[in-house]
């Protein structure tokens, strides 16, 4: 179906290394436009108040400063002071390799509201084909707050209603997505926080899947920014995040919905490529946002902002200015090797098991040194693959980042026979480059 579619445009160091697994996906994008909706997004009444979140030890919130203050992470040497965000939590991660460049109590559980959308986007992408059609409920279409224009009884695609969920933030397609996938939105909430924790975002639990404030329903910046970078390795999803105005043809054809994308900072902020809106009274106004410059993407969360788009911008834009990404090994590169213990072969070459990129301040691109520790002593047999130590990248005395590194072949365990075998081989290739045989 044809879419018209347009773009958007120490103490510690870093701390978080998160290796995601690349998703696949198509998009399907909307046609010319007739009616249109308001983007802003609007919380039922019905909601809960904060202090119905999870809670530790004598009703203190897990995951906040001492003595009820922020929890700011350390700003490396050489890096300009981060700037002051009104956001209650934030975080700024680098995409390409999960490190976390700031963060403001990223780790204190909060209402996600339509931020909510991100993993539920995820899961449907996981789970259903574009094209499958789906046939909305009554239940599905009567789901309060905001809302993509849907009846009783309408059919749509998988595709049609994710334009919905994610541009226009539809709390209805959300829930019949939902039941097209699991049968129920009970069933399909499972479904949501069980990938949340296979996605490391422990600190995660979902109670229905548009982000609607009810008890119980939470997650942390820490955890909306590990979903959002897996979410944006789907080409589906990120295509349809980085579009500021679609239009989606319904009924056959018979007319078209134009809708506008909730994430004003797709036309405010060079280079914002996503990603999701969340607002509720109970969670206050929220966004996850990306963005991309000279082949670098950073991330951000802020929760509970007074301006979501001003903090978003000011992080993004500290972070473009002030660190950089480093590439020390490509994936499969001989870092060195390793003495194999009763091994046919007497060593095995390590390599690391993906491309090691690290990000640092700007002003250290130069200094990374690269350090190899093995997990003990290595005995035969080895496979290709298995994990043998860690390549660290460091600045100063402090690690980076690290990675796993693993032996580039299979080193089989020794016996006389395949000694002998060996030896007769090598004669053999020795003669046959002489000619001989």
């Amino acid at each position: 179906m044809p879419v018209t579619a347009q773009p958007g445009p120490a103490r510690v160091l870093f701390v978080v290394v998160v290796t995601l697994t690349l998703g696949a996906g198509a998009v399907m994008a909307p046609a010319p436009s007739v009616r249109a909706q308001d983007p802003e997004e609007v919380g039922p009444p019905e909601e809960v108040e904060p202090s119905l979140l999870p809670t530790g030890e004598e009703g203190e919130t897990p995951g906040g400063g001492d003595e009820g203050l922020p929890e700011y992470s350390a700003v490396p040497p050489g890096v300009p002071a981060p700037p002051v965000v009104s956001a209650a939590s934030a975080i700024l991660i680098d995409w390409r390799t999960g490190q976390v460049l700031y963060a403001k109590d990223a780790y204190l559980p909060r209402a996600p509201a339509s931020t909510t959308k991100i993993l539920t986007a995820i899961v449907v992408l996981e789970n259903a084909d574009l094209s499958e059609k789906v046939v909305v409920s009554r239940n599905a279409a009567s789901t309060p707050g905001s809302a993509m224009q849907l009846r009783a009884g309408q059919v749509l695609t998988v595709g049609e209603l994710l334009w919905g969920v994610l541009l226009r933030s539809g709390n209805n397609a959300c829930v019949a997505l939902a039941e097209h996938i699991a049968g129920t939105e009970e069933a399909f909430v499972e479904m949501l926080n069980r990938r949340a924790r296979e996605l490391g975002a422990r600190s995660t639990h979902f109670r229905n899947s548009h982000g609607i404030s009810v008890p119980h329903h939470y997650s942390t910046a820490f955890d909306l920014a590990l979903m959002a970078r897996y979410a944006m390795t789907i080409p589906a999803f990120e295509a349809i995040v980085r579009t500021r105005e679609a239009t989606l043809p319904l009924d056959g054809g018979e007319w078209a919905l134009r809708m506008r994308n909730t994430n004003s900072l797709l036309w405010t902020f060079a280079g914002a490529d996503g990603v999701k809106t969340g607002t509720t009274a109970v969670a206050g106004r929220c966004l996850v946002a990306s963005a991309t410059r000279g082949g670098r993407r950073l991330l951000s969360v802020v929760l509970r902002s007074d301006d979501r788009y001003r903090d978003s911008a000011e992080l993004l834009e500290w972070g473009f200015a002030n660190f950089t990404t480093v590439c020390l090994a490509r994936a499969e590169q001989a870092v060195g090797a390793v003495p194999v213990r009763r091994g046919l072969e007497r060593s095995v070459t390590l390599v690391t098991a993906e491309d090691f990129w690290a990000a640092c301040p700007a002003w250290a691109g130069d200094a990374l040194g690269l350090d190899v520790h093995i997990y003990g002593q290595v005995k035969a047999p080895v496979r290709r693959g298995q994990v043998l130590g860690v390549a660290e990248a460091t600045l100063d005395e402090g690690v980076v980042r690290a990675v796993n590194l693993v032996a580039e072949r299979d080193v089989l365990l020794w016996t006389p026979e395949r000694a002998a075998l060996r030896a007769l081989l090598s004669i053999l290739k020795l003669l046959a480059r002489f000619g001989v045989g």
